[in-house]
């Protein structure tokens, strides 16, 4: 289970590397992770306070929000 610094961090970098390959719902985050749905809507804010950017489609499926130039 997660629960030190260094877990928090790695556990960042999985939901980053998850959503990469393909929009996720949080509680399927939760899932692959092996942690609550609680946990992931928690850390969810840091995600975006460390800059990464994310974006929710129509049914509640998260993924990197990648901006066209």
């Amino acid at each position: 289970m997660f629960g030190s610094k260094f877990d928090k961090r790695r556990r960042l970098q999985q939901y980053v590397a998850l959503l990469a390959e393909r929009p996720l719902k949080a509680v399927e985050l939760a899932e692959q992770l092996g942690v609550p749905r609680s946990t992931v809507l928690r850390d969810l804010p840091l995600l975006e306070a460390q800059g990464v950017l994310l974006a929710e489609d129509h049914e509640g499926r998260l993924y990197l929000y990648r901006q066209s130039w």
